[in-house]
């Protein structure tokens, strides 16, 4: 009987990943990571709800203090961001460095199990082909998680399994009521994890960056309004500027060295090109020439054509790309993500670095 564990964080599509596995004639142990304290899943109210599903299912229950590891690589890593005017998007981050590395490893070490599995919607196969794992978007494309996926290795995709990635979001709650979850009717989250606990991003950075007001202006220079903290605005943002103008204005730049937010009409915030770092290439070797691909800038973001360029040293050919867009994009931001596919299949994706000042 082969041997899975599932990462639990008290939510209902975890919880069918792991009854189904089971259904399915695996043995299942449930793992989840205490990441912090307080509500929303993967926290208090998530340990509580994994530990009764693990009752419920009779399989083996661990719980691994992972705090340290998220504060630091985290929460570290999101005000460090905030304070130097980026918007740094944590759950690639999060899902590579506090979950699946950390997940894989102790199922190896301490459990004799080479495979995980979570319940993210998304789809893993392995192409003899090139001898490689190719990472996919999920059937039900509403759904689809495999935004948040693009950093994951080799090593880890070869040791992750997704239940729930050849099924819609309907099919698993239908699945877990058929199965009799107490999670079958649990909400939907909504947010970060950090937002669930805070109540905001807001709230959340207020506790770690001290707020030095400052000036809202245009690209003139002209004074237009005031703010509260540069770490409070994000590229293309348009609402909570307490600007009144003949036209809609957006954040266009940040600027936290002069403490001053820029803004300008909504032609202003579209870009032709940027570019993006700390590349990871998923389901093909690092290029070297030219490629045309589908883009996402944002997780909501529609898939639009874009022509990928790799740059630098040729020995680091790949670690940094010049995305150049088919169609302007809307509010490109500087430590978001950039995930580009081929059709369903994910290639590669990176951190967006900078993009041709306004």
């Amino acid at each position: 009987m082969k041997k899975v564990v599932v990462g639990l964080s008290g939510g209902v599509d975890s919880s069918v990943a792991a009854a189904s596995l089971k259904q399915h004639g695996y043995n299942v142990i449930g793992l989840t990571l205490w990441l912090m304290q307080g509500k929303g899943q993967c926290c208090s109210d998530g340990l509580v709800d994994a530990a009764q599903l693990c009752e419920d299912l009779d399989i083996p229950h661990h719980v691994v203090d992972s705090r340290d590891i998220f504060s630091t690589h985290i929460i570290d890593y999101l005000v460090a961001g905030y304070q130097q005017g980026i918007t740094p998007l944590p759950c690639s981050q999060c899902n590579k460095t506090v979950k699946f590395g950390p997940m894989l490893h102790y199922a190896r070490e301490q459990l004799d199990a080479q495979t995980i599995a979570t319940g993210h919607y998304a789809r893993i196969v392995y192409s003899a082909q090139d001898n490689r794992y190719h990472l996919l978007r999920a059937v039900d494309r509403h759904k689809d998680q495999s935004y948040f996926l693009y950093d994951l290795s080799q090593d880890l995709l070869s040791g992750t399994v997704f239940p729930l990635g050849e099924q819609t979001k309907t099919e698993t709650r239908r699945l877990a009521a058929q199965l009799n979850l107490h999670t079958a009717e649990k909400p939907e989250s909504q947010d970060l994890c950090l937002i669930e606990a805070h109540g905001s991003m807001q709230t959340f950075l207020d506790q770690y960056i001290q707020t030095h007001p400052g000036d809202i202006i245009d690209r003139a220079g002209n004074v237009l309004g005031h703010h509260q903290g540069v770490h409070h605005y994000t590229i293309g943002q348009r609402k909570g500027l307490g600007i009144a103008a003949p036209h809609p204005l957006y954040v266009i730049d940040l600027d936290p060295g002069r403490n001053q937010v820029i803004v300008g009409d909504r032609h202003t915030a579209l870009k032709t090109e940027c570019t993006v770092q700390r590349v990871n290439w998923v389901s093909m070797a690092p290029p070297q020439h030219p490629i045309q691909a589908e883009v996402q800038v944002r997780y909501r973001s529609q898939p639009t054509h874009v022509t990928i360029l790799p740059i630098g040293p040729e020995e680091q050919l790949g670690d940094r790309v010049k995305l150049i867009f088919a169609d302007p994009q809307f509010g490109i931001a500087p430590g978001q993500a950039a995930v580009w596919y081929d059709q369903d299949t994910l290639l590669g994706g990176g951190i967006i670095e900078a993009f041709p000042k306004p």
